[in-house]
Order: structure tokens, then sequence, then C-alpha cells
């Protein structure tokens, strides 16, 4: 018997509601173990990013190498990479691994407070040596603007950034609608050469946003482990994150920005 095994490749957030922390509510939530390798410590609250320590290439190397060693994940989540050089190790590391397993990339690039979290010559890095090993890529707004290449203001820039990701080697790309406040909010799925797949959900008024798309990224991987497809596991996931968000709407953590509620209705551990 065994738990199914999620990994998590992401930057630490001090204020517990997103990066690492996020991710491992998630994966717990959702009913699987999750494992994780800390790329960049981060002194943060609902307020704002304070400072960011990157930690050293060779430790992750070793975090990375360590997980995959002995608590081998079925699927792998990563976010928060703020070096070259990080990249470079997991794309290293995960080059064989990732052949096998669904990986989940959430490019996070600028936090919610406008901090920028990446530095610019990176965000090459990211497209030329992860772009070619992950399974979907799942950019907000802000990120698909720069990944993409232009400005979006509507859907139909959403779609026509989405198919520029593809362009430049994403097998699949989600494209988040959330900064594009409306009554309904939109999400572009865009799978190769497929048409693309516009996903729709209701806009929740809430203060308690921060970690919103760290929980998605690291949901999308939790329901792949379960075994749901590519698509089926972005709508499940869609639904987890509304149901936190409304069930956290009301609830005060800190003076700004509140992470969600994400063990609004948690899962026991599944055993296989």
């Amino acid at each position: 018997m065994n738990y199914i095994q999620v990994l998590t490749i992401a930057g630490s957030d001090s204020g517990g509601g997103a990066g690492i922390q996020a991710d491992l509510k998630t994966f717990s939530a959702l009913g699987c173990f999750g494992s994780s390798v800390i790329t960049a410590v981060t002194a943060q609250n609902t307020l704002g990013v304070r400072s960011v320590h990157g930690i050293p290439a060779t430790i992750i190397k070793d975090q990375l190498q360590a997980v995959l060693d002995d608590i081998a994940p079925v699927a792998i989540k990563i976010g928060m990479i703020n070096r070259a050089e990080v990249v470079d190790v997991i794309e290293t590391e995960l080059k064989n691994y990732a052949a096998d397993v669904p990986v989940i990339l959430d490019p996070v690039m600028v936090a919610t407070s406008g901090h920028k979290l990446i530095a610019p010559d990176t965000v090459e890095q990211l497209i030329d040596k992860l772009f070619p090993i992950v399974s979907l890529v799942t950019p907000n707004i802000d990120e698909a603007v720069i990944l993409g290449g232009q400005p979006i203001h509507n859907l139909d820039d959403m779609i026509a950034a989405g198919k520029k990701i593809i362009e430049k080697g994403a097998k699949a790309v989600l494209v988040k609608g959330g900064h594009l406040i409306g009554p309904v909010i939109y999400d572009v799925f865009i799978c190769g050469s497929d048409v693309p797949v516009i996903l729709e959900s209701t806009f929740i008024a809430s203060k308690n946003l921060h970690g919103t798309g760290c929980t998605l990224s690291s949901a999308i991987a939790a329901e792949m482990a379960k075994g749901k497809t590519l698509l089926d596991a972005i709508k499940n996931a869609k639904n987890y994150i509304s149901r936190a968000l409304q069930a956290g709407s009301e609830i005060k953590t800190g003076e700004g920005n509140g992470p969600l509620n994400h063990f609004f209705e948690p899962l026991k551990l599944i055993i296989q």
C-alpha cells in the first residue's frame, strides 16, 4: 500500500498562503501526500513581499535527488524559479524522470503585491529548457503577457497569447483570466494544435486571493496524480479553487490579501 505522492518544487511563503505552503495544503486537502523542494525563501505576509533569498543550486539539486530517489512522485508541480542556474538543475534532474509523470509549470514571475520574483534572463531559460519537458504551463494574465509577448485586454487576446506560448514550445497552456475582473471569469486551455477550450467560472468577490495561482496548479497536479486526464484535472481543480475562495471570502487573516480556505472539505489521504 502507498499514498498518492506529489512533489512541489517552489518557493517558501512565510505567510503560509502561497508557494510551498499552499501546495502542500492543497495536496493534503485533495487526498495526496506531498513532498517538497524549496527553491527560495521569501519574507512576506498578506501585505507583500519584503525580501527573497534564493536557495543555493547545489542544495536544490540535493533536495530533488533525495525525493526522486526515495519518494517517487506520480505528478510534479513547479512554481517559483527565480534564477537561471535553478532552471538548469531542474531540467537536468527531471529530463528523464518527467517523461513518465505529468509536470505542471506555474511560471511565477510577479507577486500579487507587484514584487518581481524572477530574474529577466530566467524567463528565456524557462521557455527553452522547461517548456519541452512539462505537461502544462499555467500563466496568469501578467505572466502570459511576458511569455506571449503581447498585451492582453480581453478573451481574444488571451487566446492569441496562449497560441504564442504553444508556438514557443509548450505542449499545453492554461491562460488564467482572473485578473480580467467581470461577472464571469474566463480561462483558456490550449493543447497543441487543438481548438482552444474556454472554461467559465463565476466571479467570487473576496479580498482573500493570495496563493490562488499556486493552489490551482498544485490542484491540477494532484488531480492528474489521481488518474484524471489533463482537461478533467483542470476542471476539477477550478471547482476546488472556487469552493476554497468562497469558503475563505469572509475570513480575516492579516491586514491585506489573505489566503484561500484550503481545508474547507478535506479528503482523507488516499491509500492505493
